[in-house]
């Protein structure tokens, strides 16, 4: 029997409304209402002990199927990542950013790509698989000459290493230049699960045209080749992300309708 594929909802995109305790425990039935029945853990106040939300989940009829826990907080105590990880009954924990200003050089990049399959392969151990979150930055060329060649941080890191997944943000790839179909591909076998994020031209009323979050299925991207390249390269779960939204202001709103499109696709 094939593994039941999981729709996630990433709970950053809620950060304005789990600062406390409280609120937190509202947004999570509220998520549940409209239509998710998995989450990934991320933006919730920095005092909201993992065990608490893991009863607040439990209390909303939701299950944690990953986490996104920043790179100085593995530096700083992996035990405790661990059992932060325990403690939400999860398996995969994703570090989610970096701030690129302190990775200036390629020497830097590939130092960092050392300690991240550290993390990974020492989190094995423990039963938990350590994952990368891309954004756009990692797309930077390294090694172009005269106009020609080069290759992208991304590439570095996942030939580079074996142990540590990928989570590709598949708008992220989108927004870095790049065929998100291509680098589905690319990761196929060691990406169990995905970030699905939509992307469309919004003008502010201050002036300028920018790329900015919509809900799925309301943007450029073609999610029905994407989702069928996911399914083909081994995906278990897909995750809505959206940072903000531009188009509406209200969370609930734009995740609900990323959660009724994807029903549309089988998810």
């Amino acid at each position: 029997m094939a593994n039941k594929i999981r729709v996630a909802a990433q709970m950053y995109g809620f950060h304005n409304f789990t600062k406390t305790p409280e609120d937190a425990a509202k947004t999570l039935k509220r998520v549940k209402k409209i239509g998710y029945d998995y989450v990934q853990i991320s933006g919730f106040g920095g005092d909201i002990p993992m065990s608490d939300i893991k009863k607040m989940c439990d209390d909303a009829g939701l299950q944690p199927i990953g986490a996104h826990i920043g790179l100085p907080q593995f530096r700083e105590n992996e035990k405790k990542v661990v059992a932060d990880c325990r403690a939400l009954g999860i398996s995969y924990v994703a570090i989610p950013w970096l701030d690129a200003s302190q990775q200036k050089t390629l020497a830097d990049w590939k130092k960092l790509f050392r300690e991240f399959e550290g993390y990974a392969k020492r989190f094995a151990k423990e039963g938990i698989i350590v994952q990368y979150h891309n954004h756009d930055f990692e797309f930077q060329k390294f090694g172009v000459k005269n106009g020609k060649g080069g290759k992208t941080l991304l590439d570095m890191l996942y030939d580079g290493t074996k142990a540590i997944q990928a989570e590709l943000d598949l708008g992220w790839v989108a927004r870095g230049g790049y065929n998100p179909e291509l680098w589905i591909r690319k990761v196929a076998g060691r990406m169990d699960q995905v970030h699905l994020k939509d992307w469309g031209i919004w003008q502010p009323e201050e002036g300028g045209r920018r790329p900015e979050f919509r809900a799925l299925g309301e943007g450029a991207l073609d999610w029905p080749t994407l989702v069928k390249a996911c399914r083909k390269a081994g995906v278990k779960d897909f995750i809505v992300e959206q940072d903000s939204q531009i188009a509406t202001g209200d969370p609930f709103l734009e995740y609900g309708i990323s959660r009724k499109y994807l029903g549309t696709l089988g998810l």
